[in-house]
């Protein structure tokens, strides 16, 4: 054996937390780290969770006319079919029988089922699903679960080692390894509220919803998207802080959604050039570009051009640090902000408030919208400020405006060629009784929806 061997193995074993316990030696008498009593305590605290989802099925519109099928003795063409999907999930509260996973995991599932480590399979029913964030909650009969502790994501560092337990493309438990390769990851077009944990232990699709955990067996984050153009792992893996998935759970478990406040107030990142123009040595910030007259940010006091560098205590980074924090309050909670401004801090306190949503029934602009709810972009939406157009907030199955192809999340940015800002300058550009021509926003990708 390599006369250093034995001293870097002690160099390890030292670095191990006690529930990284090492055997008594291997067969040359040199102790092995090992991993295992750790996982044995925390992997039966993560699930593998198998869905049914119904998908809408594109139809030929030739197929769709009645004259055309009994014309030429057609068969009618299903409108959906059924699709199987799976992920994984924590258990957070062994009493209640409270599981989170991806929103995406479970999302339009019409049947979910979770499998137990000691083999058991549970039907399970969805308590609620935040799409901005990608938390859901599941909930199963709480008979001998396994939950797992929670660590302060807060405190997590780069370099911090890290596991990751999920179920890999259906193969079952699987455990992986690797370290803290960022945090505050944000921008990257996920999600709505983005502040990930970035790791380069493998994170594979089936991990979805899994659990990343720190080398005491502490949930530090719920593993939830890769960087990857071939769809496998290549050590660019993201994961929900726990904090905020926390926070998020709670509401979830309470109301059955996210009851997001607003502020009133939009904000940039503070660049270097910005900090050089204001007259400040710190280049970590946000500065407030507009306040909403009336709102809980004009009623504190909150004014453009002021620099926001703490909120509730937690340092400000870039304008996005502010969406999540106040993304994550409920509505009537206070929120404390410390701000420069001319040089000098001040602090302001401000009661977050309901948004005025203005929303109208599709049917009430276009007989073929009928079935869709459509409504304006308000503070508190992901969007905000980044596009100008209409929001499709619920589109009923089978319904005129399901069947034209309209969908929830859906931005309308054009009607009949015509750019669209919200919904008074959608009214204007609508006439009942002809067709409808809309430009969609869907995600990344766009298309045009005809309605006649």
């Amino acid at each position: 054996m390599h006369k250093y061997l034995p001293a870097l193995l002690l160099l390890i074993a030292a670095s191990l937390p006690v529930h990284a316990a090492l055997p008594m030696a291997d067969s040359q008498g040199e102790p092995l780290p090992t991993l295992a009593p750790m996982l044995e305590k925390t992997v039966p605290a993560v699930v593998n969770i198998f869905t049914r989802t119904r998908v809408p099925v594109q139809q030929n519109p030739l197929l769709a006319d009645p004259f055309f099928r009994r014309f030429f003795d057609a068969p009618e063409q299903p409108r959906e079919r059924i699709t199987q999907s799976l992920g994984s999930g924590v258990v957070l509260d062994a009493a209640k029988g409270y599981i989170v996973t991806n929103h995406h995991v479970i999302d339009r599932a019409v049947e979910i089922a979770v499998h137990l480590a000691d083999g058991r399979t549970l039907q399970a029913e969805l308590v609620g699903s935040d799409p901005e964030t990608d938390v859901a909650v599941i909930k199963v009969p709480a008979e001998n679960l396994t939950a797992l502790q929670l660590a302060n994501s807060d405190q997590l560092r780069v370099g911090d080692f890290v596991v990751a337990i999920g179920n890999p493309f259906g193969l079952g438990q699987t455990v992986t390894s690797g370290i803290v390769s960022a945090v505050g990851r944000s921008g990257l077009g996920i999600e709505g509220y983005e502040d990930f944990i970035q790791t380069d232990a493998s994170i594979n699709p089936g991990n979805s919803g899994g659990a990343l955990v720190n080398l005491r067996g502490e949930l530090v984050g719920i593993n939830t998207a890769i960087l990857s153009q071939s769809g496998g792992n290549v050590g660019i893996g993201f994961a929900i802080p726990i904090n905020m998935a926390k926070e998020i759970m709670a509401q979830l478990v309470e109301h059955g959604e996210v009851r997001r406040g607003v502020l009133g107030a939009q904000a940039q990142d503070l660049t270097p050039e910005l900090a050089q123009a204001f007259g400040l040595s710190a280049q970590r910030g946000a500065v407030v570009t507009q306040v909403t007259p009336g709102s809980p940010a004009d009623k504190a006091g909150l004014k453009s051009g002021d620099i926001i560098t703490h909120l509730n205590g937690r340092p400000v980074r870039d304008a996005s640090d502010v969406r999540n924090v106040i993304g994550l309050l409920r509505i009537g909670q206070k929120v404390e902000m410390q701000v420069m401004r001319n040089g000098k801090g001040h602090t302001l306190r401000a009661n977050v408030e309901q948004p005025r949503a203005t929303t109208v029934g599709g049917e009430k602009l276009h007989p073929r919208l009928a079935g869709a709810i459509v409504g304006d972009i308000v503070e508190g939406m992901p969007f905000h400020g980044k596009i100008e157009g209409v929001v499709v907030l619920e589109t009923e199955p089978g319904s005129p405006a399901w069947r034209a192809g309209l969908r929830k999340g859906d931005i309308i940015v054009q009607a009949n060629r015509q750019d669209i800002s919200d919904l008074a300058g959608l009214d204007k550009v609508i006439r009942p009784k002809s067709p409808l021509l809309l430009n969609v926003q869907r995600r990344e990708g766009a298309l045009f929806i005809l309605l006649q």
